[in-house]
């Protein structure tokens, strides 16, 4: 049995009022796995017959990486502000993700046609939510990834699970391929009970923050310091790592995940 399909429209009845963020890091041998043991509970966005969607993203930072610090520095409150693209229609928004100390996200977003921050629209848009001042941002790194969406059937969470990750930084000029990596993300309305979590727990994948923003800059920037994501990168180089065995190509329904590479930086 595969999973039901569930469409943009139905899926805008989908409000997480009081939303909370939990992500995991595994690899696609156990994506696998937790798709076949999620089939029943959860329905799959559908898009045109499209169930595993391209974005594009790129993210601004200060020159002073002020954004980056904040968070490699540990802080609660935080922001990010990102360029994402919908790479199946082609619609481009940018958005301003904050985060509180008590765990909550929120995201506003205008929808653009570019990145240019000399607009007026945009700089109304970011004096009214962004702490940092317009004039000191500038692109700093460039993400790609392919995102499958699930929501529960009771409607009360939203599940993101993206692979084939790639950065290449704005900066330097680096990029990496994160290879076999998969990033979860679960969203759901407070703490409401959610039939993911005890299915996550029978393959030990567990809970563990990865900013992507972070990360990839962590891996692409060789001027930035660090010593606060030693602990995260070699835990994500061990998920990569983790499985030795592995099929050349395999397949899930309607996803197809091209043979896994190892970690690499590459000019």
């Amino acid at each position: 049995m595969a999973f039901a399909p569930i469409t943009l429209l139905e899926m805008n009845s989908v409000k997480l009022m009081n939303r909370t963020d939990t992500k995991f890091v595994t690899n696609r041998q156990k994506l696998s796995q937790l798709l076949e043991m999620a089939k029943n509970d959860y329905y799959i966005q559908d898009i045109n017959g499209e169930r595993n969607l391209e974005y594009d993203t790129t993210y601004f930072d200060t020159t002073r990486f002020d954004m980056y610090t904040t968070h490699q520095h540990g802080h609660a409150n935080r922001q990010k502000i990102r360029f994402r693209t919908y790479c199946v229609s082609g619609l481009q928004f940018m958005e301003v993700k904050t985060k509180n100390n008590h765990g909550r996200t929120k995201k506003k977003r205008m929808e653009v046609d570019d990145m240019d921050l000399r607009d007026p629209e945009k700089r109304l848009f970011l004096d009214s939510n962004l702490h940092y001042r317009i004039d000191t941002l500038q692109p700093a790194l460039n993400n790609h990834f392919s995102r499958i969406t699930l929501v529960n059937k009771a409607k009360t969470e939203r599940l993101t699970i993206d692979s084939n990750l790639r950065f290449r930084n704005l900066q330097s000029g680096l990029q990496t391929d994160m290879g076999d990596l998969v990033i979860i993300e679960l969203k759901r309305d407070g703490m409401v009970y959610s039939p993911i979590l005890d299915k996550l727990r029978q393959l030990h994948i567990h809970p563990h923050g990865f900013s992507k923003y972070c990360m990839g800059s962590a891996l692409t920037n060789p001027l930035l310091p660090v010593n606060q994501f030693k602990e995260k990168l070699h835990y994500t180089e061990r998920i990569i790592n983790e499985n030795t065995t592995y099929q050349n190509e395999y397949n899930y329904g309607h996803y197809q995940f091209s043979e896994p590479r190892i970690l690499q930086r590459t000019a």
